[in-house]
């Protein structure tokens, strides 16, 4: 029987394919991309670690040919694909159809080598349907595609690697550029900006609450003696005065309260009474942007998660493709979305005619469709609540609902406009006017309703209805509320906010926001406050630096020339190589990267990079800078740290001051009454300390806790922290040792350690409770507690642990990992966030490559002679004819052979030359980690978290629905077979 094999990307999409494939085929996954430019030196293949282009891994003298390699962790993979192919008849790359499913499958078939025929099928959701019919309609691989996908990670490459040694000379050191991600920074430092220029401004109105014929209803004054009141939009954000020539009236508390107690009870009449129809469309499908914003505005979740979730839903057949530009539906999907409104909501609900959607943006790839339910008919969201975690069924619910209600009949209602005349006790004309909205048929509103990233906005939009009123009527007011406003500054964005922004300027690809968002909270341009995404001073000083002396690389229209460009190479209108060469050479007029650098370096103030300005400082003799430790503040001689958690907009003067004005330099707190020596506390170079003596060095220092502060540290406190560290008592003839750590908290005997959960419990902790703490099995994790700070138990997912690592506070489900940062508080954390931050920012613990495996046997006595081991066959370093394209390809071979164990002494040569008959070594977890396809997904949670994470069988069982019992012997089971799928048997 023929054999064909079927590669995709991820393990989940395999399964899923698997099902509707059948007999006679075999399903792989590639796990991402097998191969790419080198990460590090190490990953340098020897003969070009001498080359002048290595570092970048593109051949600039040779029409920029790329230096792909197969990573450490993805040799023994690519071996067993090469090995599958071999014994296949045929071979399907059913990679994602856009530009990096394309050069996956690009790169499989130049890696693998293939001598079976090979097929590209494509497809935009997996069912049964889609799979069976994109087997029976092969393609060829685009290569205008993959010379699009290439170029861009060139231009990625040749911008990252070359900018950012830039802000590592003249900024601060582990700071990185990108492409697209200092033009997202560069947004939110402007918008910050614009808050730190904003100036407050405050006026008065007056509310009526009115009586018509015994139906209430609400009006706002606008007009006095003929002339509009101020409203916010007639104040100039800089200088919070009146714009120039605004014929406006201002009114201040007095005058306003005194003309609400004026206007008390007068008699208004209704001057007209304006009543216009309306019509809302329903918004189009979603496209990848769109999801991302409405994940955030209604439920939540920031842009990678939407994005995981999403994935999942793709994969397990649930979902069409979901990341796409464009916002069509097939045919058949609106057959499948109208008969769903016809049956749940009736004709009335129905569009008339069919609504086609087509993308506003130029670059949209029409071929995709929309992100819609997948299949002929849609599962509704009820049907499927048994079977998706709680993020992927409350996302399918959203894309359903939008889905859907792109196929319902429009909204109709009536917007109502009321002008009502009177005059005050002393005979001053006044205006007031009321606005109302009635829905009289919700159509698609009955399905769903956008979100909006202003509340106001939201709040304008709700339906308010006014009483039947004519022109002449008589209305009485009877209450006049005044009130204050007060301008506000632009709104920070959000993340949702940002995509759409990005999105409005062409810059970037949806697909690639997401890991874009993340990346500039995980290299420090900006943090979460609440949903508002805040920059750091670090992203003022890059932005500052970017502006003045590359402002083409963070040109908002460059940067969206860039996607056009890349998108004419995948339509073939344009070259790879002279785009190229122009934006990095300058060849034909173009930017010329690196001669920009070149030019520029020399002229770059690193001093006045650093130096950020702050208006509301203007004139204080007070600079903010950025420093290799941080942002801080300095006035002459004078400096003073600014804390971590004050955004910039709200360093104010009297907030400056106040921080200029704490203790810098030395303070003597008292003596101590033991030794008499003065007690001193001090801000150092790594942070706040207290010192024992004033002799060079110390008699005794203690660092201050996170809890503490140097400005109002007491003599006492600074006493007990130099106490530290405290001897808690001796177990079986060792000292356990209370100490605070580089990393924290810790107890200590002999060579052993377990960490504490708080600072302190340094001084609390006793003898029986260090004992119980070490009789715990340590965490193998580097850094990690014996045991969970938390956990947070799930009726749908294995449970989440909090604990404590080396880096600060993590969170893991066993297979992933998630750091919390800065102000997410560790002991507050509730089980939906701690959901929230693994599935958004969750990671496979990075293991170190070539890690020896265990030896199983004991060592050798000291005294074994030596013998010369075998002759170990040498490394070699394969490489390939150039690919198609022009593309060289350098693949690291084996490694060289083990040696052989030497000779224990006094062994007879009879016995040496007997076959060796002890059990092989076992295998090291990162030789074992490429086949973990082997395992059933149990088995793979069960034995990552063993083995990757340390923990024990008797802790992740639960998790798992499983006994201890069971996973015991499941866990033995699969161990054998990972052992027999790395040694190939």
């Amino acid at each position: 029987m023929p054999k064909t094999l079927v590669i995709v990307e991820s393990p989940a999409k395999a399964r899923t394919i698997e099902k509707y494939l059948g007999k006679g085929y075999t399903v792989e996954s590639s796990i991402g991309h097998i191969r790419d430019l080198p990460r590090s030196a190490a990953e340098i293949p020897e003969r070009y670690k001498n080359e002048s282009w290595a570092r970048l891994g593109l051949n600039v003298e040779e029409d920029f040919r790329p230096l792909y390699v197969v990573s450490a962790e993805k040799r023994q993979h690519v071996a067993r694909l090469r090995k599958l192919t071999s014994e296949a008849d045929e071979l399907i790359l059913a990679t994602d159809d856009d530009r990096e499913g394309e050069s996956i499958a690009w790169h499989l078939l130049q890696e693998l080598k293939p001598k079976v025929p090979v097929r590209r099928m494509v497809f935009h959701e997996i069912t049964k349907e889609a799979i069976q019919s994109a087997i029976q309609h092969p393609r060829d691989i685009d290569t205008n595609l993959v010379e699009a996908q290439e170029a861009r990670r060139a231009l990625d490459r040749l911008y990252g690697y070359e900018v950012s040694p830039v802000l590592w000379r003249k900024v601060a050191p582990k700071l990185s550029a990108g492409r697209v991600q200092s033009v997202a920074t560069r947004l939110l430092v402007e918008r910050e900006r614009e808050r730190m220029r904003f100036v407050s401004a405050g006026w008065w109105d007056i509310e009526a609450q009115c009586d018509a014929a015994g139906a209430q209803f609400p009006a706002r004054l606008t007009e006095l003696e003929g002339r509009r009141l101020a409203l916010g939009r007639d104040f100039d954000p800089l200088t919070g005065r009146l714009k120039p020539g605004s014929e406006v009236a201002l009114l201040d508390e007095p005058q306003a309260r005194a003309l609400a107690e004026a206007l008390t009870g007068s008699a208004l009449t209704v001057t007209s009474a304006e009543e216009k129809p309306y019509t809302q469309r329903p918004y189009p499908p979603f496209i990848t942007s769109t999801l991302q914003q409405e994940g955030s505005r209604k439920l939540g979740f920031g842009a990678q998660r939407t994005m995981r979730a999403a994935q999942k839903l793709y994969e397990g057949g649930y979902i069409t493709y979901m990341r796409t530009d464009s916002p069509s539906l097939s045919a058949e999907a609106m057959t499948a979305a109208r008969s769903q409104v016809k049956a749940m909501y009736g004709d009335a609900y129905l569009s008339p005619q069919p609504r086609v959607y087509s993308s506003k943006s130029k670059n949209a790839q029409e071929a995709h469709e929309a992100i819609r339910p997948a299949g002929n008919s849609f599962r509704t969201p009820d049907s499927l609540r048994a079977e998706l975690g709680t993020d992927e069924w409350r996302l399918y619910d959203l894309v359903w609902k939008r889905t859907v209600a792109s196929q319902m009949a429009d909204a109709r209602g009536r917007r109502m406009q009321v002008r009502l005349g009177g005059q005050t006790r002393d005979g001053r004309p006044v205006q007031f006017s009321a606005s109302g909205r009635a829905i009289d048929f919700p159509g698609f509103l009955r399905a769903y309703v956008e979100g909006s990233d202003d509340p106001a906005a939201a709040l304008e939009d709700r339906e308010v209805i006014l009483p039947p009123l004519t022109q002449g009527q008589a209305v009485t007011g009877q209450r006049m509320d005044a009130s204050g406003h007060e301008t506000q500054p632009p709104a920070r964005y959000t993340e949702a906010s940002l995509v759409q922004a990005l999105e409005a300027a062409g810059i970037g690809r949806p697909s690639t926001y997401a890991s874009i968002i993340g990346t500039i909270q995980d290299r420090g341009y900006a943090a979460k406050k609440g949903s508002a995404l805040v920059p750091t001073w670090t992203a003022f000083a890059t932005s500052a630096l970017l502006e003045h002396h590359f402002s083409s690389l963070v040109d908002y229209d460059f940067t969206a020339r860039m996607e056009e460009e890349l998108d004419d190479i995948a339509g073939g209108r344009k070259q790879r190589t002279p785009y190229l060469r122009g934006f990095y050479l300058g060849d034909q007029g173009g930017m010329g990267l690196k001669p920009l650098i070149a030019s520029n370096m020399e002229a770059i103030d690193a001093r006045a990079v650093a130096t950020i300005e702050v208006p509301r400082l203007a004139g204080s003799g007070i600079e903010v800078r950025v420093g290799k430790y941080g942002p801080y503040m300095s006035q002459g001689e004078a400096r003073a740290n600014i804390p971590e958690d004050l955004a910039p907009d709200e360093l104010t003067l009297e907030r400056a001051q106040e921080l200029m004005s704490r203790p810098s330099g030395d303070q003597v707190l008292g003596q101590d009454p033991e030794t008499g020596l003065p007690v001193i506390a001090k801000a150092g170079r790594f942070g706040p300390y207290v010192q024992l003596g004033d002799t060079t060095p110390p008699s005794r220092t203690a660092s201050l806790f996170p809890t503490d502060d140097l400005n109002t540290l007491t003599l006492e406190r600074a006493l007990q922290l130099l106490t530290l560290p405290r001897l808690v008592g001796t177990l079986e003839g060792e000292e356990v040792w209370a100490l605070n750590g580089k990393f924290g908290p810790y107890l200590k005997r002999g060579t052993d350690s377990r960490s504490l959960t708080s600072h302190e419990q340094l001084f609390t902790v006793t003898l029986p409770e260090a004992e119980a703490l070490f009789q715990q099995p340590r965490f193998r994790g580097r850094g990690a507690t014996a045991g969970p700070l938390k956990s947070f138990e799930y009726p749908d997912r294995t449970a989440i642990s909090l604990r404590s690592g080396r880096f600060g506070p993590y969170l893991t489900d066993g297979e992933r990992n998630a750091t919390l940062r800065k102000g997410e508080d560790g002991p507050d954390l509730s089980a939906d966030d701690a959901r929230s931050i693994l599935e958004e920012r969750g990671k496979e613990p990075k293991k170190k490559p070539g890690k020896p495996a265990r030896k199983a046997a004991a060592k050798a006595p000291a005294k074994a002679a030596k013998k010369p081991a075998g002759k170990a066959s040498a490394g070699r370093t394969g490489r390939s004819a150039p690919a198609e394209g022009g593309m060289a390809i350098h693949t690291p071979l084996k490694s060289a052979a083990r040696k052989a164990p030497a000779k224990a002494a006094g062994k007879s040569k009879s016995a040496a030359k007997k076959p060796a008959t002890a059990p092989k070594a076992a295998l090291a977890w990162a030789d074992l980690k490429p086949h973990l396809g082997v395992l059933s997904e149990q088995e793979r949670a069960l034995v990552t978290a063993t083995r990757e994470q340390g923990r024990k069988v008797e802790e992740v069982a639960p998790g798992l629905g499983l006994d201890i019992k069971k996973a015991k012997g499941m866990a033995l089971q699969a161990s054998k077979k990972l052992n027999q799928a790395a040694r190939g048997g």
